[in-house]
């Protein structure tokens, strides 16, 4: 069974970069086809994509975070990261890591980051 699990600080100061990592267990991030995403949720709101880098080692990212977002990875440790760059209170949200993997969506639990001084 594959599964997801992100990990980093649940509070950062504002202009700082948040950084998340997703560790993967069951399944390769370098396996042929498989693109493992950031998506997340602010609070009362939709669930954002934010990015996500692919088997080969190339990303992708939202238009509307691109220049404050980096998705990298460590393919000896199983783990892709998220940096997002200058965050503002606005980008308080449950962050989440998520993947399609043989045709079924895994997720993260989620983990709550707070931006505020």
């Amino acid at each position: 069974q594959v599964q997801l699990q992100e990990s980093g600080p649940d509070l950062v100061k504002p202009s700082q970069t948040l950084s998340l990592t997703c560790t993967v267990s069951g399944a390769s991030i370098t396996t042929n086809n498989n693109a493992w995403n950031w998506i997340r949720q602010p609070p009362g709101k939709g669930l954002e994509w934010m990015g996500y880098i692919r088997y080969d080692g190339s990303t992708s990212s939202s238009p509307s975070l691109k220049s404050h977002t980096s998705i990298s990875r460590d393919t000896s440790k199983n783990q892709f990261s998220l940096q997002l760059s200058s965050v503002t209170p606005e980008d308080t949200a449950l962050y989440y890591c998520s993947a399609i993997v043989t045709l079924v969506r895994y997720w993260g639990q989620g983990t709550q980051v707070t931006v505020s001084s």
